[in-house]
């Protein structure tokens, strides 16, 4: 990224670039500079925008070969072609013989660095990567849009800010906005505005019903339940939601066991590193066995459901009060009706995060 700040600050702009990663604010917020280096205010006959997989690369590079129009550059802007996921030889060899006065810019969610296209990217261009950025960097650029706004927040509020939105660049950046509109006229941020304002995450939402569950609250785990389904969450999206839950629960227990640390596990599982720590914690609160069989009975829910032997809000509803009542009665799972080994069930010990 620092680079590619050098290229747009100097003008010293390369012929072809490749903007990828997950995190899609700061993919898109340097795409509209690199657009804004690259071409004119209003210039429509020199600037072409392409999006989506049915892209025709053969069409890229005719416009490539046509002279702009009292310009000096044509500018070409792909997005989510998919060129990057995919083989396209195509345009790999096209780009190492461009004409002086195209320019490239492919804007991709995942790309395989060692594809062929990639490399000629790099080879002639750069490609610049925008990952999830980690807790600390979140947390300054949160500090410092606050500060912009004139406000101040506390570092115990903007944990609980931080924990509660999603851990990408754009939504924390819009539930800020909410949070800036409805503190107006007040300089201070609380807890209580965030809670006022700010959408919680249904990923948040499983979370705290499978620390309920770990913790055998039953009631507070069929309230989380119920709340989704008002906030027009389909049960069986709910299922498949705390079924990856326990599944991510079970490798965590698993990697920790063979002695990984966290940015290994974070890299093994896809769970943000920032966000590992939480995970451990909630999965020392079951047994690997007490797992493996909550998968299967989330398994078996879903197939109830898709024979027709029992409704999907039911099923759910049965999942959680079956593994969340402290007395180990499965209604699900390889244990059946009968009841878990004392071994097998949730410790009921509290955990923190």
């Amino acid at each position: 990224m620092k680079q590619l700040l050098d290229d747009i600050r100097t003008d010293r702009l390369k012929q072809v670039y490749l903007l990828y990663g997950e995190e899609t604010y700061l993919r898109l917020q340097y795409r509209d500079r690199l657009r804004g280096a690259l071409t004119e205010p209003g210039d429509t006959m020199n600037y072409h925008y392409f999006e989506g997989k049915d892209t025709d690369p053969a069409r890229l590079i005719d416009l490539a070969q046509t002279m702009p129009f009292f310009a000096e550059r044509r500018v070409i802007f792909v997005e989510n072609s998919g060129f990057f996921r995919k083989s396209c030889d195509l345009l790999a060899d096209y780009l190492r013989q461009l004409p002086p006065t195209a320019y490239f810019v492919f804007v991709e969610t995942e790309a395989d660095k060692r594809g062929r296209l990639f490399r000629a990217v790099r080879d002639v261009g750069r490609a610049v990567e925008f990952p999830r950025q980690d807790e600390d960097t979140l947390k300054r650029w949160i500090l410092s849009l606050v500060k912009k706004e004139g406000k101040k927040i506390s570092g115990r509020t903007l944990q609980y800010f931080f924990q509660k939105t999603a851990p990408d660049m754009e939504n924390i950046r819009r539930e800020l906005e909410k949070v800036f509109c409805y503190t107006l006229d007040r300089e201070a941020i609380t807890q209580e505005d965030i809670d006022a304002v700010c959408t919680r995450q249904i990923s948040n939402q499983i979370f705290d019903m499978v620390d309920a569950i770990a913790l055998q609250k039953q009631q507070e785990a069929l309230r989380l339940y119920y709340d989704l389904l008002a906030l027009k969450e389909k049960p069986m999206r709910i299922l498949a939601l705390v079924g990856r839950q326990f599944n991510l629960l079970l490798q965590v227990k698993e990697l920790r066991k063979k002695g990984y640390g966290s940015r290994q596990i974070a890299d093994k599982t896809g769970i943000p590193v920032f966000f590992v720590g939480k995970y451990i914690s909630q999965a020392s609160a079951f047994s690997e066995a007490w797992l493996r069989d909550a998968l299967e009975a989330c398994v078996q829910a879903d197939e109830a459901v898709k024979t027709g032997k029992m409704g999907d809000i039911l099923s759910v509803e049965l999942l959680l009060i079956s593994y969340s009542g402290g007395k180990g009665e499965h209604f699900y799972g390889e244990k059946g009706a009968g009841i878990a080994a004392e071994n097998d069930r949730p410790h009921t010990g509290g955990f923190s995060g």
